[in-house]
């Protein structure tokens, strides 16, 4: 049996996989969230480029971007919420987390 490197089990829910059970358990929360009114524009897998890819003289790629892929991003009260359901906070997210405030102005909400 193959084991996941973080012990996460992909999960289905709505035809949707999931990454973790916690995180298709937080899914189903926030849709209930938005169905009563509570949050709105709940989006999954929202993309937000921190560094753009960098060409060379000759147009091409010599360093792909660097992006960060938010759980769920939605609005609550007016205010944008960018959401991640970290199991393992890795170095790589850390450092993107870093530049998601630097960059957007935007702090993750970490559950």
């Amino acid at each position: 049996m193959y084991k996941h490197k973080y012990k996460n089990r992909k999960t289905e829910v709505n035809g949707i996989v999931f990454h973790s059970l916690k995180e298709a358990r937080r899914y189903q929360e926030l849709l209930l969230l938005e169905k009563a009114g509570a949050i709105q524009d709940l989006k999954l897998q929202e993309k937000f480029v921190l560094i753009p890819s960098q060409r060379g003289k000759d147009g091409k790629v010599i360093e792909r971007e660097c992006s960060y892929i938010a759980d769920f991003c939605y609005k609550e009260n007016g205010e944008y919420i960018v959401e991640d359901t970290k199991g393992f906070r890795t170095k790589d997210y850390i450092i993107k987390r870093k530049l998601m405030l630097k960059i957007y102005g935007i702090r993750i909400k970490e559950l």
